[in-house]
């Protein structure tokens, strides 16, 4: 990894200092591009900020504090003791990223108050964000936290109500799997009692876009919002610290069963998450928005060079439904040889074991069934360049970290997937961070499943290559009825995907119109067209990504699984294309010397007029997957061609419903 480019700068531009007015201090702080603006008011009782991006209000008066069990609260009843303003300029370039560059610049304003405490804002080009920094050195326990975003109007809202779920027979909304579809309602319908995960999408006016969320969340409960009195307001609300866990579900996970009247504990100084507004002009610049990446704690190493992205043949999806073979398919030996094999033959990089390869409801990882010869299958993916990646249960894993990452590290498994962890509390999220820290320490990958939305982690330990918190193809396997996984697919990249990538799992070879479709567990089949599926390797940003379907399958449709295999995981550039929230996205992507281009739309059919201008001088030639004439009776129609790019760089490609295309660009 180049070295990160520093360049401080303390200057006044785009940056106001204080002002008095009526015993109040006002503060503004803008973008380099000088488009949005945060303005600050410390009150006698409390601190206010407001966001505008040009002439329009996005988010009005706000007030936000913290209270605590044993120390004074902060921004209430505030004290300024000083501020100082600077601007940054500087290139962050990831290891692992959907792009080599990420340009960071910002202008930033710190409040110092007297009670141990500052307050920072930071504005970018691309959004906004505040964090509180306490500076006491004393242990402390965190009461509440105040996140307020007031709207100026009843915007309408996109947002994921957290599915909570049973326990004790009640339901406990923060015991949650973070895989919800959206509702797109004006704010004021908020469901009563409903709290949402973020992020969340907020629409403005002149069609600008506000999308909440958090970044550098390492030992702090995650935020939800939720609006509790029905009107145009959003507020932050945080899991209680859990005082009573029991091991449940196979002994995978721990279930909060009781919690403390606070939601933090801290032993002395301490930076607390950011606060995050993304904004966009334009929908489509929401899925090339780098505000969490640029918000979070830098690497924590420097030596990148044993991380390895890439593609999984994924076993669980297709339930084990290898065909044509002499064995008796399933959790064994010979079925993950099939699978190595498989993946060998089509350049894929890993073969997952997923969850049965070890001793069900003893969490002990370390105790492996007799079907599974695992130093065995270790020894066979070598011979062949696969590397293994072994599923675990949260709960098992936690209880011996370290024995259970030295152990198999030692054994040649290359990283874990780990599952079932359903919570956000502090005590959870600290969990991420250790086993971050544990995994890295041996050189393993981290792809955590059954977790929340990613909030920077990904930066700080950049073998933490993948988290779920979608509502990804899995789903289908037992969708109900009214399930829309193609609307999803064209929200969730505006939403979910700012917040960093993504663990949805794509891939199916059955392929099926809305009429057609079927919930079936054991031969599970996709939503849309088979180029909606192809489509998602390049819209869906994940460095190490599954291919979801059984071999058998992918073997039986050789032209599409070799375009997938080729397919890079992570990028030099990207540019998104065009895209309206909910109802189409296309993205383009570039790898060395070769551009990607994916489009997906939702149950209407659509023409994308693309513009590939990007490509510069020469002459191109462009591979193309698109929906097939019958596409729209048939999910699994299309057609490939190889045509020129003519030289207006003008391209139209027609989506059948719920359909999409992909495009390989080359010189010639």
């Amino acid at each position: 990894m180049r070295k990160i480019l520093q360049l401080c700068i303390i200057a006044l531009s785009g940056i106001a200092f204080a002002q008095t007015i009526n015993a109040q201090k006002e503060f503004s702080v803008k973008s380099p591009n000088k488009k949005l603006e945060i303005s600050v008011v410390i009150n006698k009782e409390n601190v206010e900020y407001c966001v505008r991006h040009e002439k329009d209000l996005l988010i009005d008066k706000s007030p936000i504090s913290m209270t605590f069990t044993n120390m004074e609260p902060f921004g209430i009843n505030p004290k300024l003791a000083k501020s100082n303003t600077r601007s940054y300029s500087g290139v962050i370039h990831p290891p692992l990223y959907r792009k080599n560059e990420i340009v960071d610049n910002y202008n930033e304003l710190t409040l110092q108050f007297k009670g141990n405490y500052n307050l920072i804002f930071r504005a970018y080009d691309d959004g906004v964000a505040y964090r509180f920094v306490s500076t006491a050195k004393k242990a402390f326990m965190v009461e509440s936290e105040q996140v307020t975003f007031n709207f100026p109007t009843d915007n309408k809202i996109y947002a994921p109500y957290a599915k909570g779920r049973k326990n004790d027979g009640v339901t406990d909304p923060f015991y949650s799997a973070f895989q919800s579809t959206y509702v797109h309602i004006p704010l004021s319908e908020w469901k009563k009692g409903e709290i949402a995960f973020a992020p969340v999408l907020v629409e403005c006016a002149n069609n600008k876009k506000v999308c909440i969320t958090e970044a550098d969340l390492l030992n702090y409960p995650g935020m939800y919002l939720h609006n509790k009195e029905g009107n145009t307001s959003l507020e932050g609300i945080f899991a209680a610290y859990p005082k009573v866990i029991k091991q449940e579900v196979r002994g995978l996970k721990g279930v909060v069963k009781e919690r403390e009247s606070y939601i933090a504990k801290h032993e002395g100084a301490t930076n607390f998450p950011w606060r995050v507004i993304a904004v966009s002009e334009n929908d489509f610049e929401l899925v090339n928005n780098d505000m969490i990446y640029k918000l979070a704690t830098p690497a924590q190493f420097t030596d990148y060079s044993w991380i390895k992205p890439g593609k999984v043949a994924w076993d669980w999806w297709n339930d084990w439904n290898i065909y044509n073979v002499d064995f008796h398919a399933g959790i064994n030996t010979e079925t993950y040889k099939y699978y190595i094999d498989f993946a060998s033959e089509y350049g894929l990089e890993y073969v997952i074991l997923d969850e049965g390869w070890s001793v069900a409801e003893k969490a002990d990882l370390l105790l492996i069934v007799p079907e599974i010869d695992l130093e065995e299958i270790i020894r066979y993916a070598k011979s062949k360049n696969v590397d293994i990646i072994l599923w675990a249960g949260y709960y098992a894993f936690a209880k011996n970290m370290d024995e259970v990452c030295r152990h198999y590290a030692a054994m040649g498994v290359k990283g874990f997937k780990l599952d079932f962890m359903d919570r956000d509390d502090q005590l959870m999220v600290d969990f991420h961070h250790r086993a971050a820290q544990a995994t890295a320490k041996y050189k393993l990958l981290l792809d955590f499943h059954g977790t929340y939305k990613p909030t920077g982690l990904q930066r700080t330990y950049p073998n933490v290559i993948n988290f779920e918190g979608v509502f990804g193809l899995e789903e289908l396997k037992w969708a109900k009825k009214e399930t829309d996984m193609v609307t999803y697919d064209v929200t969730m990249p505006f939403i979910r995907m700012v917040a960093g990538p993504l663990d949805y799992t794509q891939g199916a070879m059955d392929n099926r119109t809305k009429e057609n479709f079927a919930a079936i567990y054991k031969e599970p089949m996709s939503q849309g067209t088979r180029c909606r599926q192809l489509a998602a390797y390049i819209i869906f940003d994940s460095p190490i990504i599954m291919m979801c379907d059984a071999p058998t399958n992918y073997m039986k449709e050789e032209e599409c699984t070799r375009f997938i295999a080729d397919i890079p995981t992570i990028w030099d550039k990207t540019i998104p294309l065009n895209g309206k929230v909910s109802e189409y996205v296309t993205i383009a992507r570039q790898k060395s010397n070769i551009w990607y281009v994916g489009s997906m739309t939702d149950w209407n059919a659509r023409t994308e007029n693309l513009d590939l201008s990007f490509l510069g001088d020469g002459d191109f030639k462009a591979e193309i997957f698109k929906d097939g004439i019958n596409a729209d009776r048939v999910g699994r129609d299309y057609k490939r061609e190889v045509t020129d790019i003519p030289a207006s760089r003008k391209l139209s490609v027609p989506m059948a419903p719920g359909g999409g295309f992909v495009m390989k660009i080359y010189k010639q």
